[in-house]
């Protein structure tokens, strides 16, 4: 996938944003080693190593990859990190779509809606699938043996020990991680500012076309408004669309306005 000018570039001290413009993840740099959130797709391995490389680093660097679900999007490096040394951590409700491989998201957290209707209204939003397909997202290797958690859970084996936030509907194990220390929320897709098929802009939830339970997602967003530590955070880094500053419970209100589509 062509790197986009919305990718690779710092977005809060020690902290890289990568991708395109379809997908994020993000480079955390700890003092006691490398984080990766998500993964993107296999395209985006050598935008990965490029970028390492440019302060003297390589894949073994990354010591923990933070995986907010399990679709395919954000699973593409998970199996290549694995290899190189890196832990592979997700919510236990989503470890099968890893052990399976990237098209058993489909029966794992099959999406509450057809995306025909939504390919019908806006032709254009084909092109999202399209690209991912091109970029392998759907015939990554599987990447059984990750590490898992359940509800809630700090995550002190992993430099910066986030806090692993459950929140599901986008899957069943979505989950945000929260880096309480540097005002950090990663949302995944749980909370979003751009879904790519329906072109909607601005925090929301991801479209039912690519969403297991939407009624759950709602629910999820009522879960980070109650968060005791969501205060501490004061930068929500999303897996699609710009990050977001500002209260986040301001952001969690704006999305649930917009609902899902």
């Amino acid at each position: 996938m062509p790197r986009s000018t919305l990718s690779d570039r710092r977005v809060a001290p020690a902290v890289d944003r990568l991708g395109d413009d379809v997908v994020n993840f993000y480079l955390v740099e700890e003092p006691d080693g490398l984080v990766l959130v998500d993964a993107g797709v296999p395209a985006h391995l050598d935008q990965l190593r490029a970028h390492l490389a440019g302060s003297g680093r390589s894949l073994t660097d990354i010591r923990a990859v933070l995986l907010t679900h399990g679709h395919p999007d954000h699973t593409g490096l998970a199996h290549t990190l694995q290899q190189a040394g890196a832990d592979v951590w997700v919510h236990e409700s989503d470890a099968a779509i890893l052990r399976d491989g990237p098209r058993s998201a489909l029966r794992h957290a099959k999406p509450e809606r057809s995306m025909l209707p939504y390919l019908l209204r806006r032709p254009a939003a084909i092109a999202t699938p399209l690209r991912l397909a091109r970029a392998g997202a759907f015939t990554a290797p599987a990447t059984p043996g990750v590490r898992t958690f359940g509800d809630d859970q700090r995550l002190d084996e992993v430099p910066g020990a986030p806090r692993a936030v459950a929140l599901p509907g986008h899957t069943p194990g979505s989950t945000g991680y929260l880096f309480p220390a540097r005002g950090l929320l990663f949302t995944g897709d749980a909370l979003v500012t751009h879904d790519g098929l329906t072109g909607h802009t601005g925090p929301t939830l991801v479209c039912r076309g690519f969403t297991h339970d939407s009624r759950t997602a709602l629910t999820s967003l009522d879960l980070l408004d109650r968060l005791d530590h969501l205060t501490d955070a004061t930068l929500l880094l999303p897996g699609h669309g710009e990050p977001v500053t500002g209260d986040p419970r301001t952001v969690t209100h704006r999305a649930r306005q917009a609902g899902s589509r």
